[in-house]
């Protein structure tokens, strides 16, 4: 497996945006995440770099 798997703060830290934010986007299902355990969120890099060029292209 390649994909790094990032907790919720480090995901919060790269894309510099409140907990309360990123979970709207995982709600929302603008960004991934898998569920490890019954508690543990972790949000794959590759989803962070997808939301991040989607961004990029809307904003072209």
């Amino acid at each position: 497996m390649t994909a790094e798997l990032l907790t919720v703060p480090e995901a919060m830290a790269v894309l510099k945006i409140s907990r309360w934010t990123l979970y709207n986007l995982i709600r929302s299902g603008e960004i991934t995440s898998i569920l490890v355990g019954a508690r543990c969120r972790r949000i794959p890099s590759s989803a962070l770099d997808a939301y991040v060029t989607r961004l990029c292209e809307e904003a072209a």
